[in-house]
């Protein structure tokens, strides 16, 4: 413009009179327009960068708060993180310790599970020691009764005695005494097989005393080795029998037994101990 505007003044006639050196108004104006126009220009563009550097400024801070909410975050799920660690680490201890222990106690268990073993190895081997030693214990003594000597002279052997009946005749006492002198006593009946045996002793139809006797106490039936017959799980009276001689007190109690020979059967019964019979004794092999 400048120069458009000096070109106007070079093409202006020359006045002789002294100039004053006026610019031309319209040139002015046309400047003044032109500097407003750079100045709004610039102002467009100085308000576009400030709303730029506005919206920078604006992502810059969220992605500053982004920044800073993130660490925090982080730290908080770290916290959260070295929690539960520690807790498994505790847990981890906790079952270790556990294990630990149950493993002393089954370690406890086995070697007490193998001493009993051991310990009852030991009984059962010694219980086996000691049945065989009993075993052989018995063997000997059956081999060596089995060896002795028969029975003297006018004795019978059943089992481990000997038995002897008398040829003569006496009273209940006087039948002790004999078998006394003998190294015996009146029979003693022990079981069912011996009052089997005695009852076939003889064929002959004759009476015997026994050991068994009621006159220390009327009805309270003992044999001569002390035992009550009435924890005997069998007798073997004849019907009616012990009857005391029918309670006839004039004929004299009934206070001894005898057995009657030659038959099986229930063949004891209670005669007067001064009665005369004979008598069987009995005496170990």
């Amino acid at each position: 413009m400048e120069e458009i505007c000096a070109n106007v003044e070079h093409t202006k006639p020359v006045d002789p009179r002294p100039s004053t050196n006026r610019k031309d108004p319209s040139c002015s104006k046309r400047r003044f327009y032109g500097a407003v126009f750079c100045l709004g220009v610039l102002s467009v563009f100085l308000l576009a960068g400030l709303i730029g550097l506005g919206v920078r400024s604006a992502d810059l801070s969220a992605i500053k708060a982004n920044l800073t909410e993130r660490p925090q975050n982080s730290d908080i799920k770290l916290s959260f993180l070295t929690e539960e660690r520690d807790l498994l680490n505790a847990s981890l201890v906790e079952i270790t310790e556990e294990l630990n222990s149950m493993t002393a106690d089954l370690s406890a268990i086995k070697a007490n599970l193998t001493e009993c073993l051991r310990t009852s190895d030991i009984k059962v081997s010694t219980l086996t020691g000691e049945r065989n030693m009993l075993n052989n214990s018995l063997i000997k003594v059956t081999e060596e009764l089995n060896g002795l000597k028969s029975c003297p002279a006018g004795w019978r052997k059943f089992s481990y005695a000997c038995y002897f009946l008398s040829n003569e005749s006496g009273s209940w006492e006087k039948g002790r005494e004999d078998c006394k002198t003998r190294g015996a006593d009146l029979v003693v009946i022990n079981s069912s097989e011996e009052q089997k045996f005695l009852s076939n002793f003889t064929k002959e139809e004759i009476m015997a005393w026994i050991g068994l006797t009621d006159r220390d106490k009327e009805g309270t039936w003992m044999w001569i080795n002390g035992a009550p017959l009435s924890l005997q799980p069998f007798q073997y009276w004849r019907s009616g029998q012990p009857d005391n001689n029918g309670g006839h007190r004039s004929l004299g109690e009934e206070d001894c037994a005898h057995i009657i020979y030659g038959g099986e059967g229930n063949n004891w019964n209670d005669l007067s101990c001064n009665t005369n019979i004979r008598w069987i004794c009995e005496k170990m092999v």
